[in-house]
């Protein structure tokens, strides 16, 4: 598998179980990029639905995917904390310089203070069905839930104290270095 280079700019690709497209983001510039993990970063980014409308992110973002978990984490950082949108899905590839996953529908939403939602419960019940998800990937994907609330609770991976900061910190690099680039 190819691994994007820090500093470029990818897509992320968001499929469902039966192979098509659910959403596009347009452009992420990567942070960090190996086999495992790739963290990325994108603010007011243009994304596109499956039915063809589109949209902006409002915020700045931090993005984590990993290779090996069932689940991705989008750190959206907004004037009142950090607020954490964990998607369940499966781990990510790198092709055609973009990420891509399926999305199972479930989502963690963290709050600044920690406390959580699980989102979109009936949704994957009514997918799991019409998608025909198997046993192995309910299974799966419900212990993720709970390998994700144990991250949250003891601060790993994106939730921990520093990782926001020390991400923040490489995105602000590069787009200086972007913008240095385009006055030169």
């Amino acid at each position: 598998m190819a691994v994007p280079k820090e500093g470029e700019t990818i897509q992320i690709h968001s499929y469902k179980h039966n192979g098509s497209i659910h959403r596009v983001w347009h452009e992420t510039m990567v942070l960090k990029g190996t086999k495992n993990i790739i963290i990325g970063a994108n603010d007011r980014t243009l994304v596109t639905e499956a039915d063809g409308r589109t949209w902006l992110t409002r915020e700045p973002s931090i993005c984590y995917f990993h290779a090996q978990h069932w689940f991705n984490i989008i750190c959206m950082l907004r004037e009142d904390g950090v607020y954490y949108y964990c998607n369940m899905s499966s781990p990510f590839v790198f092709d055609n310089n973009a990420i891509k996953y399926i999305d199972y529908d479930l989502d963690l939403k963290v709050f600044p203070d920690r406390t959580y939602t699980l989102l979109d419960e009936d949704e994957y019940e009514q997918h799991k069905l019409e998608m025909g998800y198997p046993d192995v990937i309910d299974k799966i994907l419900k212990r993720n839930v709970t390998k994700l609330l144990s991250w949250v609770k003891q601060k790993k991976g994106p939730f921990a104290q520093d990782f926001i900061e020390v991400w923040t910190n490489r995105y602000l690099f590069y787009k200086d270095m972007q913008s240095n680039k385009k006055k030169h």
